[in-house]
């Protein structure tokens, strides 16, 4: 009998999974089930030393459905594993949840009311949650947060220049892309212990894009807020924008709140910018001048912000790229790189996410803790 757990990273239209072996974390299947409410959806999977399986989901599949098909998978190839765990990638833990945590109805009611913080990612993740908790019964399901490698910040840095009743209410930074931070300060740790001990500027540069100050193998500061549509511009989001605009779209354009949130996470950033395409490999290959507008402001915005991370970091050792961006649009990396000269010459390094091995080790962890104390 082998122990394992079972990695989950829900999007909105997307399941990804892995099977991890309990205590060494050797993988031992993965896959993605894509398309999900949309036409054709279909679930990539493979063990990890055999050839991938393309399996046809039924139309208008839900998580539920994926889930189901993932599991199918893992039973045909059962080769006497254990499931142990469920691990599932929670976007937003809002002030209350700083580790990984054991889900339970309390737990999963809380994380509920975070999800207008989050409303591209909340809903999803817990959505695999409730699939997983109906689907294997007695099966511990942890949640893993985005938030949680920022939570030590400084109150310099997670303040906002509000009044203090309205802070008392939770408007604060929290930071997301915390796994894939982890992850990469970890992958500092073993194969670049110096530049681990110094002050690195880290981009997460993807559909959802953010930089982290990282000094000692510790957040510092991050460039997004209290929600996902902070900081620099993305594919589909605006990043930083004058306060002053919303209202203004609400009370001059007369847009509904729900029109309002429409534009800003779905309609803006690359896509928007570009009027084209929300894909950074679309925009490279256009002759488009909206193409190479919208990738000069993304470069643009990504060094202004790299330069604020130094800052709060009193300087910067080297610079870090990891997220589909960062480590396949070599072009971007160099334009950023580029216009970051000022700073001196930098060691410029490219470390592959992985945040599904960072649940996993959390998973362990917290298995680890659950069998000390009822030992």
């Amino acid at each position: 009998m082998i122990d394992t757990i079972l990695v989950l990273n829900a999007g909105s239209s997307s399941l990804k999974f892995q099977v991890f072996r309990s205590g060494d974390l050797g993988v031992l299947a993965r896959g993605k089930a894509v398309r999900l409410g949309e036409p054709e959806p279909s679930l990539d999977a493979s063990l990890a030393d055999g050839a991938p399986e393309r399996l046809a989901l039924p139309q208008g599949c839900d998580h539920d459905a994926a889930l189901s098909a993932v599991l199918a998978f893992v039973d045909r190839h059962d080769d006497g594993w254990r499931m142990q765990a469920v691990a599932h990638r929670i976007v937003h833990g809002g002030e209350d949840y700083a580790a990984p945590v054991l889900v339970t109805p309390e737990v999963f009611r809380a994380l509920e009311a975070l999800a207008p913080l989050a409303p591209l990612h909340q809903p999803h993740n817990l959505a695999a949650v409730a699939a997983a908790r109906r689907l294997m019964e007695g099966v511990p399901n942890i949640a893993c947060f985005d938030t949680a490698f920022h939570a030590g910040h400084d109150p310099l840095t997670h303040n906002f220049a509000l009044e203090q009743g309205l802070r008392d209410k939770g408007i604060r930074r929290y930071g997301f892309h915390g796994l894939s931070y982890q992850w990469l300060a970890m992958v500092l740790a073993e194969r670049h212990p110096e530049l681990h001990a110094g002050r690195v500027v880290a981009a997460h540069l993807g559909n959802g894009a953010s930089l982290c100050a990282i000094q000692g193998g510790r957040s510092i500061d991050t460039t997004m807020g209290m929600t996902a549509l902070d900081g620099l511009p993305m594919g589909t989001r605006c990043g930083a924008l004058d306060a002053g605009a919303i209202l203004y779209m609400l009370q001059s354009l007369g847009m509904s709140p729900d029109e309002v949130s429409s534009a800003l996470y779905e309609r803006s950033g690359l896509l928007g910018l570009s009027g084209l395409s929300n894909d950074v490999q679309t925009l490279l290959a256009s002759d488009d001048g909206r193409a190479r507008f919208a990738l000069d402001y993304f470069v643009l915005k990504v060094a202004q912000f790299a330069a604020a991370m130094a800052a709060s970091m009193g300087g910067v050792d080297g610079l870090v790229f990891t997220g589909g961006i960062g480590e396949h649009a070599a072009p971007i990396r160099g334009a950023i790189v580029e216009r970051l000269r000022f700073l001196g010459d930098l060691p410029v390094l490219v470390v592959k996410a992985d945040e599904e091995r960072v649940m996993a080790l959390q998973a362990n962890a917290l298995l680890g803790q659950v069998d000390t104390a009822q030992a």
